[in-house]
């Protein structure tokens, strides 16, 4: 279906920057630069000067960010590591693919993780917590690292929602022994295909995670040092996400103007909950505009009906999925969000006439 108004607009994105992505990709390829070269290490140095750490390891998705850390970390078998159960399923996956159990707890109302679960979820066997960023909020990192400090807990942050978020001045992604990146296309920085990122203070995290992205080689001596994975970001998508990282300030201001214009819109609209949470300690990014009303699927076919393309994440709590043996768990926020929760168009490219449209649109169907 071809929508007046699309959730994000990928040609379009392409178009505007055209002659900036085909000169990096035309680099590469005219260079034979495929495969961990300086495209690649610049990315790098300017991501982590980003995020405000000392590295940035590219690796191909969100999962290997996720999932390269713990191995790095050292969580394995016989160790629990706390997370919630609103994220995407990567998130849990990464923790089952280490041989580790995931303890999966609530949210607040701010979609991120319920500081008073934490605690409950803790035993003698919790090696890790990640916090989930999410939907471009930063979680309440004070209390998320005093928990990790009191109980000597490794924090893996999962901020693939959150690129320019902040919490106190200090950036998502900068708070834990790593934070994780994906550059999934339809993310606020995505590339052309599927990509990630670990950042970190570490040296030694830093130099694990580049040798397991790429079977484990040193790639200077020519030594296998373990087994490892095919998980390196390529040069091209490291040039094209250099590319954009350069516009990314103009792209996040953009995204709170939307948002705000959001707010403008739909403020005081019976029912309908809005995703403008109370704390001057945190700068959202949007990754999403996500509010919630119990009218959500209704809401949902009308706006459809009107020609513009919204998003679910997620309809159904991750527990459920019973292939996933994740167990019988009752989160009654996670299951109200799954219930109630609709992400509406946000881009670089959504106008403020867009946002008109939406309102509009909404004010008419509830």
């Amino acid at each position: 279906m071809n929508y007046r108004i699309p959730f994000v607009n990928p040609r379009l994105h392409y178009q505007q920057y055209k002659a900036e992505f085909d000169r990096a990709i035309e680099s590469c390829l005219s260079n034979g630069d495929l495969i961990a070269r300086q495209q690649l290490r610049d990315f790098e140095a300017h991501f982590a000067s980003f995020v405000g750490t000392k590295y940035a390891v590219g690796v191909n998705s969100g999962y290997h960010a996720l999932a390269l850390s713990l191995l790095a970390a050292g969580i394995g078998p016989a160790d629990e590591v706390i997370t919630v159960a609103h994220t995407f399923v990567a998130t849990i996956s990464a923790i089952v693919h280490c041989g580790a159990k995931p303890v999966l707890v609530d949210v607040g109302g701010d979609y991120n993780i319920d500081i008073k679960s934490m605690e409950s979820a803790l035993s003698s066997s919790t090696k890790a917590i990640i916090p989930v960023h999410l939907n471009g909020r930063c979680c309440n990192m004070d209390a998320v690292c005093e928990f990790a400090r009191r109980h000597n807990l490794v924090i893996i942050e999962d901020a693939c929602q959150s690129l320019g978020a902040r919490y106190r001045g200090k950036m998502a992604g900068s708070f834990g022994l790593t934070g994780c990146w994906s550059f999934y296309p339809f993310k606020i920085l995505g590339c052309f295909g599927d990509g990630g990122a670990i950042t970190t203070d570490d040296p030694k995290i830093a130099r694990s995670a580049t040798l397991l992205r790429f079977n484990g080689e040193d790639r200077d001596t020519g030594e296998y040092l373990f087994h490892g994975f095919t998980a390196l970001l390529d040069n091209i998508q490291a040039s094209v996400l250099d590319v954009k990282l350069k516009h990314f300030p103009k792209w996040l201001e953009h995204r709170r103007q939307v948002a705000s214009r959001y707010r403008k819109g739909l403020e005081g609209i019976d029912g309908l909950r809005l995703p403008h949470f109370k704390g001057a300690e945190y700068e959202d990014a949007f990754q999403n505009y996500v509010i919630r009303t119990s009218q959500r699927n209704l809401l949902r076919e009308r706006l459809k009906s009107a020609g513009i393309e919204t998003l679910v994440s997620w309809p159904k709590p991750v527990w459920k999925h019973m292939a996933l043996n994740l167990g019988s768990l009752h989160l009654p926020e996670t299951e109200s969000i799954c219930n109630e929760v609709l992400s509406l168009p946000m881009s670089a490219e959504t106008t403020l006439e867009d946002v008109d449209c939406v309102c509009a649109a909404i004010k008419d169907s509830i």
